[in-house]
């Protein structure tokens, strides 16, 4: 078996955003790397590894599960019931339970076998290490608290590759911020990072970037810009340009953009007041 095991610095965006489903108590109890696995399957097979560190001074048990999971347009991560792109089927661990001294690593191997009939494509499952400790409440009775975190794992059997293009700009009325809808028609999924540029005509009126988000296969992302900041943006037209950027193994990936945007005047009425 020959395994493509890679980790990017954008993948980590992808860890941010599942982290963000979970109790902040995480980080005192344990930590897990990587993040996000990526892994092309040869003759079937497909592997990564996990190290959980517990970080308490008291052992901690650790169950490991899988469920299928998705990113939608304006909500992010989602665990589902099923999907076509199910990596749980066909994903084993091992160990599947384990107890982690103080201040001590374990790792977890992460094994998957693809069905033959399985058309070509990624598969994908989120990986949860869920840690299991006893406490006590304010009136000294025992309770347990469950804590876990996502890692996300991406399988890619046959020669697919992520397809990215830029739909559109909007204002995102409920996040008073310009957003850009980038869409993924390609078979697996990727992290870009984006590079952007908002003008009104001749004139540069902001500059400024966005960490990695994930796009999956066949899917399409908001990407917000974290701009206008208050009263910054008068309405009108303005065009917004730039680039996303990718890594593919030690490949960088740049696709260019320009897209039109209005905003409009009863938003520029209320960021003013």
């Amino acid at each position: 078996m020959v395994c493509n095991h890679r980790l990017s610095q954008a993948a980590f965006g992808l860890a941010l955003s599942t982290l963000a489903l979970f109790p902040s108590a995480v980080k005192a109890q344990m930590s897990v790397s990587p993040m996000v696995i990526e892994s092309k399957a040869e003759r079937g097979q497909a592997q990564g590894m996990i190290t959980i560190t517990n970080t308490t001074n008291a052992p901690s048990r650790v169950r490991v599960y899988a469920q299928p999971f998705t990113y939608k347009r304006d909500t992010g991560f989602q665990i589902l019931e099923s999907s076509d792109n199910d990596l749980t089927p066909y994903l084993q661990f091992s160990p599947r339970e384990l107890t982690i001294q103080p201040g001590k690593s374990r790792r977890v191997r992460l094994i998957s076998r693809l069905a033959p009939s399985l058309p070509e494509g990624e598969y994908r499952a989120v990986v949860f290490n869920e840690t299991l400790r006893e406490s006590k409440d304010g009136a000294g009775n025992n309770v347990a608290l469950t804590t876990r975190i996502g890692v996300t794992f991406y399988v890619t059997k046959g020669n697919v590759s992520p397809q990215l293009t830029v739909d559109s700009a909007s204002f995102n009325a409920k996040q008073k911020q310009i957003q850009l809808l980038v869409r993924n028609n390609g078979k697996a999924s990727v992290l870009p990072k984006v590079n952007w540029t908002l003008r009104r005509g001749d004139t540069v009126v902001k500059t400024g970037k966005v960490d990695a988000n994930a796009v999956l296969a066949g899917s399409d992302r908001n990407f917000l810009l974290n701009y206008p900041q208050k009263s910054d943006l008068s309405a009108g037209n303005y065009q917004l340009s730039g680039e996303l950027v990718w890594n593919k193994g030690s490949k960088k990936n740049q696709i260019p953009f320009n897209v039109n945007i209005t905003i409009p005047t009863q938003t520029a009425a209320s960021e003013n007041k």
